[in-house]
């Protein structure tokens, strides 16, 4: 029934033991930082504002690591909002208490208190992001994580000349916080964006920004890896460079094999890294951020964001040539660049299932004097609800599919004021550790069809198919050798996406859209995976310092 869509409530069965004192074999170096959660005043549009930061820099501190390394974090709180950070993409084997969604994990870290995150980069390297994960923080609470291989092991593709970070992010003017309190109680869409930033700097296109943009300086026939991360709110974005092509050769923090395009696409929360060969004449060329926006009759910033790819050589004067990007309705470019993805060095695919869901993601419409979202976050998170056995925080009886089948994205009811009745609470479903998991996700057309970026923490999962309109069993192709191995998918507009994964980390882990206002909304579901046998299969007990509510 489509009044599940935004009930998405997946959970997971645990109990636990020791999450600090696992040995890995092969184990990296520790790695230390120290996080302050501190206000930052800044001018950019015409305006000057406070924004929530991390040691006072936008975008955030980088984490620097190698393949299984540990990480130990110290978050301390400085500002009056609650905080947590979230590894994104960091599995976080058996350190479930570390992964930080609020009221999924931990309780939010309160004003004035501090919590310490400690993870192992356990057989993973690549590009990944941290981010606030309580309301809408992570608009200026973000920054990257960039993995590098063991010593010794190289790159898959030839060695770039130089690597940059490249963040893609949205900016409001307004406080968010506040602004989420007023887009919930109004019961609409959420504002479109004042502009979009690459690292930070919103470029020559906005107001009072003609020198606020991000340049990358390059050197003639040398090429480049782009390590790009999409930490934008409410909107997917294209990206491309003018006159150059973009090689594709990670994606999520894992290999694919390499393929060229001249354009690509990023949700919110997924990451990618590209290869860019300076082979045009010496000038200087825009980088481009723009909308893409698959829904119908919703707002959102049109104007591009603009950084600059410049050729040692070029005058300072010389003109920038202008980036081509995608319509924002441009559904078939984002299906070429997820035709091209495949895995590098592709795993276990699992072939037989165990657990199998079917699950509607999209819009529902509730009565305006509703105030619970869909999914409801327990007064305690889900993870110490489930560990200390605590009733009445939350249920497990999250179904399998849909109450009633029907043509989801052609006959859903999207008529306002038609109300869908969805229901709200905290639904999870209990997985068997080791159990084999093939999750359905299919667009609906209730309100609108939308390209939905769903992102599973504690796990990457194998995307084995997707397509358009309604999925059919019987005729949908799925590729089981060689599938690219991710984090967040983008369910596409008016279709679906099945992925696969082993449930083989206990604990509690957060699925939902990673299109905040959506998630605000409920869009959001829990897993609440079983310990196996023995100390490496069972999640260890929470760290003494863990939050309070």
């Amino acid at each position: 029934m489509a009044n599940l869509a935004t009930s998405m409530l997946l959970c997971l069965n645990l109990s636990l033991h020791v999450a600090m004192a696992h040995d890995w074999p092969g184990g990296g170096s520790t790695r230390f930082y120290d996080f302050k959660v501190q206000t930052l005043r800044v001018t950019k549009l015409c305006n000057t504002k406070e924004i929530v930061t991390i040691n006072r820099m936008f975008p955030g501190p980088v984490i620097y690591a190698q393949e299984d390394d540990r990480i130990i974090v110290k978050v301390t709180n400085v500002t009056p909002y609650n905080a947590t950070i979230h590894w994104h993409g960091v599995r976080q084997k058996l350190s479930c208490w570390f992964d930080g969604p609020s009221y999924i994990t931990q309780c939010p870290i309160q004003a004035g208190q501090a919590f310490t995150y400690e993870f192992t980069l356990v057989k993973q390297k690549g590009t990944f992001f941290w981010h606030a994960h309580v309301s809408w923080l992570r608009a200026t609470t973000h920054g990257a994580i960039v993995v590098y291989p063991k010593t010794g092991i190289s790159y898959p593709f030839k060695q770039p000349y130089e690597e940059h970070i490249v963040i893609l992010g949205e900016y409001w003017l307004r406080d968010v916080v506040q602004l989420e309190r007023q887009v919930l109680a109004s019961g609409g869409a959420a504002p479109p964006a004042d502009a979009f930033t690459i690292n930070g700097h919103p470029g020559p296109n906005y107001n009072c920004s003609r020198n606020d943009v991000y340049k990358i300086e390059v050197v003639p026939g040398k090429t480049y890896l782009l390590r790009l991360i999409n930490a934008g709110l409410n909107m997917e974005n294209f990206f491309a460079i003018a006159y150059h092509n973009l090689t594709v050769v990670e994606v999520d923090a894992e290999y694919t094999k390499s393929f060229t395009t001249d354009s690509v696409m990023l949700g919110p929360g997924q990451t990618m890294n590209v290869l860019v060969t300076a082979d045009q004449p010496i000038g200087k060329y825009c980088m481009a951020m723009g909308p893409y926006m698959s829904a119908q009759n919703v707002s959102f910033q049109n104007i591009s964001a603009i950084a600059y790819f410049q050729y040692l050589g070029a005058a300072p004067s010389c003109l920038s040539l202008p980036a081509k990007l995608p319509r924002f309705n441009d559904s078939l470019a984002v299906m070429t660049v997820m035709d091209g993805l495949r895995s590098l060095n592709p795993g276990d695919v699992p072939k037989e299932i165990d657990a199998s869901l079917f699950v509607t993601v999209g819009l529902n419409i509730n009565k305006c004097q509703s105030k619970t979202p869909v999914f409801v976050n327990p007064t305690i998170s889900v993870l110490e609800a489930y560990y200390k056995k605590l009733v009445g925080h939350f249920t497990e009886d999250f179904p399998d599919s849909p109450l009633n089948f029907y043509d989801f994205v052609n006959e859903a009811p999207n008529n306002a004021p038609n109300n869908t009745q969805a229901t709200n609470g905290t639904r999870t479903k209990v997985l068997e550790y080791g159990s084999r998991v093939q999750v359905i996700f299919q667009d609906t057309g209730t309100v609108t069809t939308e390209n939905h970026p769903i992102h599973l923490h504690g796990y990457s999962f194998y995307v084995v198919g997707y397509g358009t309109g309604n999925f059919n069993p019987q005729t949908a192709d799925f590729n089981l050798i060689d599938p690219p191995y991710m984090n967040t998918i983008g369910v596409p507009v008016g279709g679906w996406a099945a992925i696969r994964f082993v449930a083989d980390n206990p604990g509690v882990w957060f699925m939902h859209c990673h299109l905040d206002i959506h998630q605000s909304w409920g869009l959001g579901a829990v897993f609440i995976v079983k310990n196996g046998k023995g100390e490496m299969e069972t999640l260890p007990h929470p760290p003494a310092d863990l939050p309070r509510c």
